[in-house]
């Protein structure tokens, strides 16, 4: 994010025949303060979206460079630090309210109601079952995710791990901390992991 924004303020200044070249901080910190002089709070979609929290600032400040495996390493596990698990100790719920969610963006954006459940928009990123004909690739297939891995609880306790928070398995992923940052509940999230575990699911078809 950091490098998007920092090519955004060089453009802006560029336009504006700016003659000395600033450092990256400088432009990161002059987009920055474009964008919140540029948007507004409307609904519960407020400006404090553009503030980055350490992990973030920490992934941004490699751009498009590796970060270095000692980096990732303690990332990963002060990330798997701050999973929370099921109160009752079951991962999966029901697949079909799973591949409803999988299937939903909405949630977040100021005309959405904040009291309807978010979407977690997999399939923008994933490919989930064979019949789909649209789906992104930024992110791994999911096809067959648990009739190549197997179904058992270790599994399905990776499955929610990697729902709940990426950067415990992959520093500076690009995916969503669906349950980290509270964009889906306990009970959503268990739907998503029978998505990706239940035989029945067409993930495992």
């Amino acid at each position: 994010m950091k490098t998007k924004l920092i090519a955004l303020s060089a453009t802006a200044l560029l336009a504006a025949g700016c003659a000395t070249t600033p450092s990256d901080d400088e432009y990161y910190t002059k987009a920055v303060a474009l964008m919140k002089a540029g948007f507004k709070d409307r609904g519960q979609a407020k400006v404090d979206r553009i503030d980055q929290d350490s992990l973030q600032k920490l992934c941004s400040s490699y751009g498009s460079n590796p970060v270095p495996p000692d980096v990732a390493e303690r990332l990963q596990k002060e990330q798997l630090a701050t999973i929370k698990y099921p109160a009752d100790g079951k991962y999966l719920g029901d697949w079909k309210s799973g591949e409803k969610i999988a299937q939903s963006g909405r949630g977040g954006q100021y005309n959405d109601d904040p009291k309807q459940p978010s979407g977690a928009n997999c399939y923008a990123c994933h490919q989930l079952a064979k019949e789909e004909v649209s789906y992104g690739t930024i992110g791994p297939s999911l096809y067959h995710f648990a009739k190549l891995r197997g179904y058992g609880p270790d599994i399905q306790k990776y499955a929610w791990n990697k729902v709940y928070n990426s950067h415990a398995f992959a520093a500076c992923s690009s995916m969503p901390r669906f349950g980290y940052r509270g964009i889906l509940t306990e009970q959503q999230i268990k739907d998503v992991v029978a998505l990706l575990m239940d035989p029945n699911s067409p993930v495992n078809k």
